[in-house]
């Protein structure tokens, strides 16, 4: 007869589980929740395909992650109102690994990487990112910052980066031998979707500015015929989970990857998490539960063929402003992208 496990081994195993407790105002707050997951999934829409493209995944990966990496975090995380999916951050590492692993990769390290977080998470890791001081979090951020902005260079004039070229000497690159024919038509989009999204605003708050501008210049350049980029087709429907092939040579290449990848998720997720707990009265969050939770969102992200996630702190900054006070409304963001999946890529693509 086997030996009986310990109580103090249930108990610790039983804290990373979902928990009634998750939803103890749901009763109260259940249509505020529904609000702001409606919210957040208009929100969250262009950037899922963005962060997809700028990665070199596809939009399809993006739009794939945040459903399906945006509803297991939702429900075993360690945030009431932590809103998890692709992130600019991550699309920032990603890019070299297509290029240099290619695309078949991602599926390998995305796995990877989500075990490493979960066992970060199992083993206590959580509490450390209360020791990283806020100046290397601000340079960390602005680093991420001017690197995306300089990884969409190319496609604001309507060109495409040189292969294996930095992102610096790429972005200088296109500029220095510009066509203007092709860069004047995706400028103008450039510019008209920067400014519906400063004066939107301005005009009434709710309403989702990004959203509202990419689908009205989309509009345009349809009726104008204009000559720009499309993101092209988007999946139907939810592809079915698979393991990636992989072998020991693949896993010993990709490990370093994994590592940064695992690195990165866990900090941002984490520091997400802690500034949602200072905006949201939903009280404080469990930062090892918020480990495993997203280290479970990127296996299961990594098994449909998306791609890493983390969360995502304008996303969750969005919810809390909404009125989310439970994890319902971070479900709700992510069957709102679902019902998009199913019922609208279409028009989307």
């Amino acid at each position: 007869m086997s030996e009986p496990i310990p109580a103090g081994t249930l108990s610790r195993g039983a804290r990373f589980l979902p928990r009634p407790s998750d939803y103890s105002q749901l009763r109260t707050s259940w249509r505020a929740d529904v609000l702001a997951g409606v919210t957040v999934g208009v929100v969250a829409l262009p950037l899922a395909l963005a962060f997809g493209i700028s990665s070199g995944v596809g939009a399809a990966a993006g739009l794939i992650t945040a459903v399906v990496a945006g509803l297991v975090a939702a429900v075993f995380g360690g945030s009431h109102v932590q809103v998890s999916g692709p992130t600019g951050a991550m699309a920032v590492i990603l890019a070299p690994i297509v290029a240099e692993h290619g695309i078949g990769s991602i599926a390998i390290v995305t796995i990877m990487s989500g075990l490493i977080v979960l066992v970060a998470g199992v083993v206590g890791l959580g509490r450390a990112v209360t020791f990283i001081p806020w100046p290397v979090i601000e340079g960390f951020t602005l680093g991420i910052a001017a690197i995306i902005f300089l990884q969409q260079v190319p496609a604001a004039f309507g060109a495409t980066a040189p292969a294996g070229e930095r992102t610096l000497f790429a972005a200088i690159d296109v500029v220095a031998h510009v066509q203007w024919g092709k860069a004047l038509p995706a400028l103008a989009v450039v510019a008209a979707v920067a400014a519906m999204m400063l004066i939107l605003p301005r005009i009434h708050r709710s309403i989702p500015e990004s959203l509202t501008a990419v689908i009205v210049v989309t509009i345009v350049a349809g009726l104008l015929d204009v000559d720009v980029a499309q993101i092209g087709e988007l999946p139907s429907e939810l592809p079915a989970p698979a393991l990636p092939d992989v072998d020991l040579g693949a896993l010993k290449s990709l490990a370093g990857a994994a590592a940064a990848i695992a690195a990165l998720a866990a900090i941002e997720s984490l520091l997400s998490a802690r500034v949602a707990a200072t905006m949201s009265p939903t009280g404080p969050y469990d930062p090892d539960r918020e480990l495993t939770g997203q280290g479970l969102a990127s296996v299961a992200s990594g098994l449909f063929g998306g791609m890493p996630a983390t969360g995502a702190i304008a996303r969750t900054a969005v919810n809390v402003r909404a009125g989310a006070r439970t994890r319902v409304a971070a479900i709700v963001h992510s069957l709102v992208l679902l019902a998009v999946v199913y019922l609208a890529t279409g028009p989307v693509s």
